[in-house]
C-alpha cells in the first residue's frame, strides 16, 4: 500500500513539474507573440506609408516631352 501512495505522489510530481515547464513555454510563446504583432503592425503602418507615397507621385503632374 505504502508503494503506491509512493509511486502516486511520484507521478504527481512529475505532472506538475511538466506542467511548470509548459507553462514556461506558454509565457514565452506569448511574448514572442506580443514582439510579432508589433513587428507587423510597423511593417504595415510603414507599407500604408509607402503606398501613400506612391499614390501622390502617380496622381501629382505628368511632364510630356515634345521634342521635334
Amino acid at each position: 500500500m505504502n508503494d503506491k501512495v509512493e509511486k502516486l505522489q511520484a507521478t504527481a510530481a512529475q505532472q506538475q513539474k511538466q506542467i511548470a515547464q509548459q507553462q514556461d513555454q506558454i509565457s514565452q510563446q506569448q511574448r514572442e507573440i506580443q514582439i510579432l504583432t508589433v513587428q507587423l503592425k510597423e511593417q504595415a503602418a510603414q507599407i500604408q506609408k509607402v503606398s501613400a507615397q506612391l499614390e501622390t507621385r502617380k496622381a501629382g503632374p505628368q511632364v510630356v516631352l515634345n521634342n521635334p
